[in-house]
């Protein structure tokens, strides 16, 4: 162990004895290091960073919650959880988001890129994913993080994706509820011409003298006993041609009277899921808070050149140093 020691403190020695002697060359390449590495540092455009933070609305239908009695367990002003999160952060990161912000701001001119160059697109994308990025936070949140070399633009483009996040939502949500639209209406169209058609039914038997069946029966009965004892024939045979009326279509009638309350149930039903679906298809409400706009940054995030400096000073120490522990030796043998 002693041996072991003494090598560790004779190798520290040569380490300190070889920067003692090599400090004018340690100087010069720590120098040179300084120096090219200030000017790299200029020479790298400073980029301004801007930020927004935004909450997910839950996912509870609105119809559900306003157009019925159902007790739902979120209501329409509190913020969603994991899932709505998850939710989110696909869609900024959807093609559609990044497209329209490509387009309006022109980004293949602003970030510098050839338009002719080969896989400008693949360029572009690499860029934009350098410069956007999306993170969610320890509260439930999302974070929206824009670089640019304007701080105005990141500012706006970092507003922008908020405010397209609800137009994709919007959008997608509005697809499927005109389509679900319209396929309660066509049910409550059919469900309205089947209950016309049953009351058309009906109506032509109320002309036929068959209203209701039950009450008629009993009465007609009743006064066809009567006509019958006081030997009235002609009131007879005018109230047994009633009860024959009522014999040949009273099941029909019956029938037809049942299958309308039934139909006039389901009618109501759709009509209910009728409305449902368009206050789906009309709703504007917002599918996010946002806590924190992006406002226009005053100073620079990026680069910290005192950071890029000091990293490549040390860097280029140690390289030096491992050199010449390396050539020394050879030099001496």
């Amino acid at each position: 162990m002693d041996e072991n020691n003494n090598k560790t403190t004779f190798s520290a020695s040569d380490v300190l004895l070889l920067i003692c002697r090599k400090w004018k060359h340690l100087l010069v390449v720590c120098s040179i290091a300084f120096v090219v590495s200030a000017i790299i540092s200029y020479c790298i455009p400073e980029r301004y960073k801007s930020t927004v933070i935004l909450y997910p609305a839950n996912s509870t239908s609105v119809s559900q919650t306003l157009a019925t009695d159902m007790n739902t367990e979120k209501g329409l002003l509190q913020f969603g959880e994991n899932e709505e999160v998850e939710q989110m952060m696909q869609m900024l990161q959807s093609n559609d988001i990044r497209n329209r912000i490509v387009e309006k701001y022109n980004l293949i001119e602003h970030y510098g890129i050839d338009p002719n160059t080969k896989y400008l697109y693949t360029k572009l994308y690499d860029k934009y994913d350098d410069n956007v990025k999306f993170s969610r936070t320890e509260y439930t949140s999302v974070k929206i993080e824009v670089l640019d070399e304007s701080p105005d633009t990141a500012a706006m483009i970092a507003n922008d994706i908020s405010y397209l996040l609800d137009t994709v939502y919007s959008r997608m949500q509005r697809e499927r509820a005109y389509k679900a639209l319209k396929i309660v209406e066509n049910e409550m169209l059919e469900q309205e011409a089947l209950i016309k058609n049953i009351s058309d039914s009906l109506e032509k038997l109320g002309t036929l003298g068959v209203i209701d069946v039950k009450s008629q029966t009993e009465m007609y009965s009743e006064q066809y006993a009567i006509a019958l004892a006081s030997g009235n024939i002609n009131r007879t045979n005018e109230l047994k041609m009633k009860l024959d009326t009522l014999a040949k279509y009273g099941g029909a009638h019956t029938m037809l009277t049942s299958q309308l309350k039934e139909e006039v149930q389901i009618l109501t039903l759709r009509r209910s899921k009728f409305r449902e679906a368009k206050i789906e298809l009309e709703q504007d409400l917002p599918n996010a808070f946002i806590v924190n706009k992006a406002e226009k940054a005053e100073k620079k995030s990026y680069p910290i050149r005192w950071l890029i400096v000091l990293t490549s000073v040390v860097a280029t120490f140690l390289l030096a140093l491992l050199v010449l522990a390396i050539i020394d030796p050879l030099k001496k043998k």
